[in-house]
């Protein structure tokens, strides 16, 4: 299931295009109130956080609940498919058993149009599975 290489980087299997992961949704208004659709802002990388990917669960690990469980507040829990994900010329990559990141995105201080287009197209893409 997993490989050792060099030092202590271990590297996950990748996951299958039919795999299914979770976006935790941590912000009220990343929830569009009218139509309970994610909004684009759910998968914005945060520059002044140095994240290099978006967070997401893997759903043959944990259910929305556990995933939702892991944070304070939480207001919805999302699904993507990973292999629209990767159409969109992103990719999904495990760093856990459980865990793995949507990578490939632009900060918005660097390409606002694609980021807002991506952002867009993983939202568009986005299911609510849960919601407190």
């Amino acid at each position: 299931m997993t490989e050792q290489s060099s030092g202590n980087d271990i590297r996950f299997e990748p996951l299958p295009n039919s795999a299914i992961v979770y976006r935790a949704l941590l912000r009220n208004n990343w929830i569009n109130e009218d139509t309970g659709r994610v909004k684009a802002q759910a998968y914005f990388l945060r520059k002044n956080r140095n994240e290099q990917g978006l967070s997401v669960n893997i759903a043959n690990a944990s259910s929305p609940e556990q995933c939702a469980s892991r944070f304070t507040n939480c207001y919805g829990v999302a699904s993507l498919d990973v292999g629209r994900v990767r159409e969109l010329g992103l990719d999904v990559v495990p760093d856990s058993p459980s865990h793995a990141n949507i990578i490939g995105l632009p900060y918005r201080e660097d390409d606002p149009a694609t980021t807002e287009r991506l952002a867009r197209l993983l939202a568009k893409q986005s299911r609510i599975v849960w919601q407190p």
